[in-house]
């Protein structure tokens, strides 16, 4: 059993790696207007990504600050709740 949380662990720090290269792309397209509230999502991506290696390096023993692991998920909260408030801005302002 411990093999295999092992192993999922290890796969979820390669996807944050990925949640990671998508957000940079994120902030090469996040250029215009419309798509401003992409620049948050990008942010809580790389907090993702961030609590993901975080997670990965507590499960084997070589990190052990537990607070860090709810702080993170309160920041990638805000700036979700975040980019769709500048989302609903910009819909409102493309209405008009």
């Amino acid at each position: 059993m411990e093999f295999l949380t092992g192993v999922i662990f290890i796969a979820n720090f390669f996807l944050a790696i990925i949640a990671g290269l998508i957000a940079a792309t994120l902030f090469e397209i996040s250029k215009g207007k419309q798509i401003k509230p992409w620049k948050p999502l990008a942010w809580a991506l790389i907090f993702f990504a961030i609590e993901e290696v975080i997670k990965t390096l507590r499960a084997f023993g070589l990190y052990e600050n537990i607070w860090i692991t709810h702080v993170i998920p309160s920041v990638i909260a805000m700036l979700l709740i975040y980019a769709v408030a500048l989302q609903m801005l910009a819909v409102k302002e493309a209405e008009k």
